[in-house]
Parts: structure tokens; sequence; C-alpha cells
């Protein structure tokens, strides 16, 4: 049976499911940092004169959650996925488009792997050229049943935790590769990119919208984030071209994971399916560009 409790702020009504509880919804922070953000967005509508919906500022006038997921097992157990809508409306009645599935962000990470012997002296454009015939990438193939597929290749995803690259993903590269990838080596191409932008998404007043420094691969519906990390590793060459001749993406029986080494010159086409691919391609591309990698 479905549940209605008023939320503090803004006060608003919040229908639940049944098996959902007030707190364990509060307790979600998915839940919290796109309630935050939205507030934040519809507040900058009054404050800001010259913003689009000033006249008729739009307004967070309810929430329904539709389903839930759980992850984990009895004592264990945690919320994982949040399906909502918003009720998002003026006061002339017009609605914004308010179906929300909530997940939260996660991380994606560029592994570029090049011989150790490669030499960084020489003219820029021939030191370019070498680094781009032996700069190598890492990705992952693996069953993804959202896609309806049971190979799908794509960056390895994941999460930065406890000090260094933790998951799936990184396990597998740990196992497979012996690389442990430290957080002290990473590089956020996300951050690097957005802080060149910040100034020209602020609004007339001066103030942002203070999204998350991220990629959002579908923000029509969802709120998943993705930030987007590189990590460059120089290995000897012969075990470079023992990887190159070993990591074919091919899974031996049973297998869930495995990796595939292609060159980055090649990564828009093996991953064109994966967003992720594709949005570190741009970022890496566009930051050498201008000369900031």
């Amino acid at each position: 049976m479905a549940t209605t409790f008023i939320l503090k702020a803004p006060s608003i009504p919040v229908t639940l499911p049944d098996g959902l509880s007030e707190d364990q919804l509060l307790a979600f922070a998915p839940f919290n940092n796109w309630l935050k953000t939205l507030n934040r967005s519809l507040s900058l509508q009054r404050r800001n004169p010259a913003h689009p919906f000033h006249a008729d500022p739009y307004a967070l006038r309810g929430i329904a959650v539709q389903s839930f997921d759980r992850f984990g097992g009895g004592a264990a157990s945690r919320l994982g996925f949040v399906k909502l809508v918003a009720d998002v409306a003026n006061a002339a009645g017009e609605k914004l488009p308010g179906s929300v599935f909530l997940r939260g962000p996660s991380v994606a990470m560029l592994v570029m792997l090049l011989p150790d012997d490669l030499s960084p002296l020489g003219a820029k454009e021939n030191r370019d050229k070498g680094e781009e015939e032996e700069r190598y990438v890492v990705l992952t193939v693996q069953p993804r049943v959202p896609a309806g597929s049971l190979e799908f290749v794509e960056l390895p995803a994941g999460m930065v935790d406890g000090g260094s690259f933790a998951g799936t993903a990184a396990q597998e590269i740990r196992e497979e590769l012996g690389l442990e990838i430290p957080a002290s080596e990473l590089r956020c191409l996300s951050d690097m990119a957005t802080v060149a932008i910040t100034s020209s998404s602020k609004d007339g007043g001066g103030e942002s919208e203070a999204l998350p420094n991220a990629m959002y691969p579908s923000a029509g519906g969802c709120d998943e984030h993705i930030l987007i990390y590189m990590h460059e590793r120089r290995v000897p060459r012969d075990q470079l071209q023992e990887w190159t001749g070993k990591l074919t993406g091919l899974r031996d029986h049973g297998e869930k994971i495995t990796l595939k080494l292609v060159r980055m010159r090649d990564l828009w086409r093996e991953g064109a399916r994966d967003a992720k691919c594709l949005a570190a391609v741009a970022l890496w591309e566009g930051l050498r560009r201008e000369g900031r990698l």
C-alpha cells in the first residue's frame, strides 16, 4: 500500500510504494543529490531576471516514487535504483518532463599503455606520431543485459574507492595485467575540460546550476553522471606485445569479463557503442589540441 509524507525542503508531498520507507529514501544519496541540484536550478529562475523562466518560474510540486531495486540480501541489503516521477510545473500549468531513474554517479577509466622504450625526445610531430602508433587502450568485454548484449565492448567502469580505481573492471585489470591504479596517478579529464567552460555556463546573474563535472549519458531520463579519468602507464615492450596478442576480447568458456587492447587511434571505432569511450576520445583529443595533456 502506498504511503505519503511531506518533504521538509521544499514542502511537497512524496508518495512511496509498498516496501520503501521515508527514512530509506532520505538516506539514498542519489535522491538527495538530485533533489539538491534540482532545487538550486529552480531557485535561479527567481533570482535572475534574465532567466528564460523568470516571468513564470517552474516549481517542484510533488514526487511519486514508482519502484525501487535493492542490492544484496539480508542485513547488507541497500537501496540501489529508484524510479520516480517529479511534478515540475509553473503557475500556468505547463509541465516539464519529470520521469527520473536514480542510480547515482560512476567513473570510467581511460587506461593507456605505451612501450617504455618509446623515446620522449625529438621533434613534437615525430614524438606524437610515434605515440599515436604505439599507444594502446584497455577495454572490457562483458555481458550488459540492459543493452541486450552478452559481449559489450566498453571502457572500464567502476569507482575510485580507498585510494585506487576499484570495481569488477579494476579487478580484471589487476588480475590480467598486474596493474594497480592508485588515485594519485589518475587525471580527471572531466574536471580538466569543464573548468574551462564554467564561466560560459553561468547565467546572467553570475550563478551557475552547479552540475557535477561529468558526462551525462542519458540526461533525458537518468541522473547517472560519469567522470572520465585517464591513467597512462609505460610498460616493457615485450610485455605490451604479449598483451596485444593475448588480450583480443575472446573469452574462455564461462568467463564473464575479459580485456581487449586496441590502438588509441582506433578507440572511436572499437568503442562506438559506448558513450564512455566516445566521451573519453573527445575529451582526450580536445585537451591534447589545447596543449593541456
